[in-house]
């Protein structure tokens, strides 16, 4: 979204008060901001602070005068192509225009000054900085689209560098099992082979899994096939899920479910891959052994799934980036066995799909994660009502 336009500078130098009410007076328009000064030193000043769209200079002021004021601007490289327009009561003989002009001037007014000519001339250029503003702004907007093509570019290159990776292990795997079979006659190391080729099978089918889910969500192709469940039935299947993943590294798992029922209108499905997801992640970022709680908690129409580990953490800088695709933690990737950088950014679309949120909180590295979900719920009674 383009953001408004700042507003336009205009800057009055004159030594009486009165002169610069009245320029103020005929100059006034929305956008437009009056700056004043009654001397040479405090227009340098206010030049210094402001972007100046036109600068109106009275030429005669004790001190410094007009002249040596536009001098002085066209001196600086911040200043120098601000148009100044030279306000004077005295006679405009050729010498004193050319000195004006010389020194950097656009035009000349004689004073008393005529209302329409000041304003006209003045709207000319309120609407060339305007454009300037205009063009700026456009050049910002495309230098930052720029900068997010490359940075997409460099994500997609490191993406498929890491999809490449993680599809060689256990592609790599499986052929080397087949080989082994091919030479084994033994039933126990056969079937053995066997189990170790179904699980690099399962981790491949994973990874293409949620490639496709990902590519439906955004495309917005993915359907959901909600139905009235009781959430224990979810919780159950997603734990079983992660179970082998909480196993393998003897992590301490606890389970803190309401007594009473609590019911949700959701796609079980889907819904059991997300918090399996978040069981998986804890396991993965824990170091062996660690603690990893998932709780429930149910509260005026809502429903709380909080996944809490005592493991690696994130950085807080990672805190609103991490439910991104392809956004990984660059120190955490050694333990991202399988981890795409796409995970949490499918579960987030999921959730949002079933009109709910997903947060998380760490106190950063080292400190643990806790991952909240919430959920609407309905209640036991209420009947869905399908076309």
């Amino acid at each position: 979204m383009t953001r408004p336009l700042p507003p336009v500078h205009f800057l009055l130098v004159d030594d009486l008060e009165e002169n610069l009410v009245s320029l103020e007076a005929l100059l006034k328009r929305d956008e437009l901001v009056i700056l004043k000064a009654r001397s040479g030193d405090e227009a340098l000043e206010l030049l210094l602070e402001h972007d100046v769209g036109l600068a109106l200079l009275d030429v005669q002021m004790p001190g410094m005068d007009g002249f040596e004021l536009a001098e002085f601007m066209r001196g600086s490289d911040r200043t120098r192509n601000i148009p100044i327009i030279f306000v004077t009561a005295g006679t405009s003989d050729a010498r004193r225009r050319f000195r004006g002009y010389e020194a950097g001037a656009v035009d000349f007014i004689q004073k008393p000054i005529e209302s329409d000519v000041l304003r006209s001339k003045a709207n000319v250029f309120f609407d060339l900085c305007r454009q300037r503003q205009v063009v700026a702004a456009q050049r910002d907007e495309l230098e930052a689209a720029s900068r997010a093509l490359v940075t997409a570019d460099r994500r997609k290159d490191e993406f498929l560098a890491t999809l490449a990776h993680e599809l060689r292990n256990p592609l790599a795997a499986v052929k080397a099992g087949i080989r082994l079979l091919e030479r084994r006659e033994d039933a126990g190391q056969a079937a053995e082979i066997r189990d170790q080729m179904d699980r690099r099978i399962g981790y491949l089918t994973r990874l293409v899994d949620d490639l496709l889910d990902i590519s439906r969500i955004s495309e917005g192709k993915i359907s959901l096939r909600k139905e009235r469940v009781e959430l224990r039935a979810i919780v159950q299947a997603a734990v079983e899920a992660s179970q082998v993943d909480l196993d393998d590294a003897n992590h301490a798992f606890s389970l803190d479910l309401p007594n009473e029922e609590v019911w949700l209108e959701v796609d079980p499905v889907r819904m059991a891959q997300v918090i399996a997801n978040l069981l998986n992640n804890a396991a993965k970022y824990t170091p062996p052994g660690g603690n990893i709680a998932l709780k429930v908690r149910a509260d005026d129409g809502r429903v709380e799934l909080c996944v809490q580990d005592d493991g690696v953490g994130i950085p807080l800088d990672m805190q609103t980036r991490i439910f991104k695709i392809f956004e990984q933690v660059s120190e955490h990737r050694s333990r991202a066995a399988g981890g795409l950088g796409i995970g949490l950014a499918l579960v987030r679309q999921i959730v949002e799909l079933h009109g709910g949120s997903i947060a998380v909180e760490s106190a950063g590295e080292r400190a643990g994660s806790a991952f909240t979900v919430k959920l609407p719920a309905v209640s036991p009674r209420e009947i869905t009502v399908t076309a």
